[in-house]
């Protein structure tokens, strides 16, 4: 009766809406998920300490846009290489676990090697091998976290981002104070990374996996996908070619800041970490509704307009509220993506099938951002920025014409 009560009092009324929101929110999560979750988002953390400041670090070593796209590309790229390899390993020999354990302490360790990096040769080699710890992780954990909420993989992945996500969030503004009120160093920076990232493992120790069959006939191909998750491979890969890495976006942002340089652009990517954050579960759990082809759509759409909006403002504050929408977009994007590759798999392969849509999508990093690098050297920023807007244009009109309105759990 007194909860009754309270829920009709005005000032109360709107707490009480908030708290059965968030019961609804997490209501029948997986305890895997949340584990993965808290994993995820201890080492975001660590991770988003180092990436603000590493465009700043790669520039302050000597490194141009060129290196920067050569360094990002190279980061994305080798960790797709090895996505599809150990999901194939994963659904082959029926364990998932064991995968997402040791990616997570390999990057743990190759953060710390980066933090002694005096040439920015070595921030490519250190931050390369680095990103193998996530090609090793990815697709395994992708496939847990896919059968932990088989019924609500938009949610469950919503879920997973945006506590990962928050991480994020949290590390950057670590970034910030650390670079603003302590005036640490970058490579100090990054040591305190690295022991936080070592953290991220305790969680993992409570993550159960079900049981799957060994798969020893199977083999890794291309002929073992639908054809929709084929065509789907090929639009997401477009979009990838348009998805120019965030060093573009601070490296613009810093030009537009003057004396405040070093430290406003990490705040601007600790803006863009809270809009992915709050965004991912309501754009996850609203797939689960009314299928992921329309979010997607929107998301690639979306994206196309904020770089275009990039090309062309000089203004401080519509970098601001570009940079806000570039972290929905990722809300958007980021976790929807993996369901609909997640809802054209089957289960037998499922992790092997995740890992080639990260392969692929990732294996053009590389190109990607040496071609953004050199237009932006080249010619000028304004290039680097339409070019991804023209390509992420198209994937959007592709994926109106070829993908069948489905993809709902």
């Amino acid at each position: 009766m007194l909860y009754i009560y309270m829920k009709k009092f005005k000032p109360l009324s709107l707490l009480f809406d908030k708290m059965d929101y968030q019961k609804e929110l997490f209501k029948g999560v997986s305890r895997n998920i949340l584990l993965l979750g808290i994993a995820s988002l201890l080492n975001d953390m660590s991770s988003e300490m180092i990436m603000p400041i590493l465009p700043l670090f790669i520039v302050s070593l000597g490194g141009g846009e060129v290196v920067i796209g050569l360094i990002s590309g190279t980061m994305e790229s080798i960790s797709s290489f090895f996505k599809v390899i150990f999901g194939y390993l994963s659904d082959r020999i029926g364990k998932r676990r064991r995968f997402v354990f040791y990616g997570y302490s390999i990057s743990a360790l190759f953060k710390l090697l980066l933090g002694f990096s005096t040439v920015w040769e070595h921030i490519l080699i250190f931050s390369g091998l680095e990103r193998t710890g996530k090609g090793i992780r990815t697709a395994p954990r992708d496939a847990i976290i896919s059968e932990s909420m088989p019924d609500s993989k938009g949610k469950g992945f919503g879920i997973h981002r945006s506590m990962d996500t928050f991480g994020a969030v949290i590390g950057a503004s670590f970034a910030f104070i650390f670079i603003w009120i302590f005036g640490l160093d970058y490579r100090t920076i990054i040591v305190i990374a690295a022991l936080i990232s070592f953290m991220a493992l305790t969680p993992l120790i409570w993550v159960k996996e079900k049981k799957i069959k060994m798969n020893k006939k199977f083999k890794i191909g291309f002929k073992n996908l639908s054809s929709t998750l084929k065509m789907f491979i090929a639009i997401a890969t477009i979009f990838s070619m348009a998805n120019i890495s965030y060093m573009f976006f601070l490296i613009r942002a810093q030009t537009l800041f003057g004396n405040h340089s070093v430290a406003m652009p990490v705040l601007l990517y600790v803006l863009f970490n809270i809009f992915y954050a709050i965004f991912a579960i309501p754009f996850g759990s609203m797939s689960d509704k009314i299928g992921r082809k329309k979010i997607l759509i929107l998301g690639y759409a979306l994206f196309s307009m904020i770089c275009i909006g990039f090309a062309i403002t000089n203004s401080i504050i519509s970098s601001v509220f570009l940079f806000a929408l570039y972290g929905v977009v990722y809300a958007i994007v980021d976790g929807n993506q993996r369901a609909f590759a997640s809802d054209l798999s089957s289960k037998r392969i499922r992790a092997t099938a995740l890992g080639t849509f990260h392969t692929v999508i990732g294996l053009v990093a590389l190109p990607t951002g040496i071609i953004a690098g050199y237009l932006w050297e080249g010619i000028s920023f304004q290039a680097t920025f339409i070019y991804a807007g023209v390509l992420s244009a198209i994937a959007a009109v592709m994926f109106l014409t070829f993908i069948k309105d489905s993809g709902k759990s």
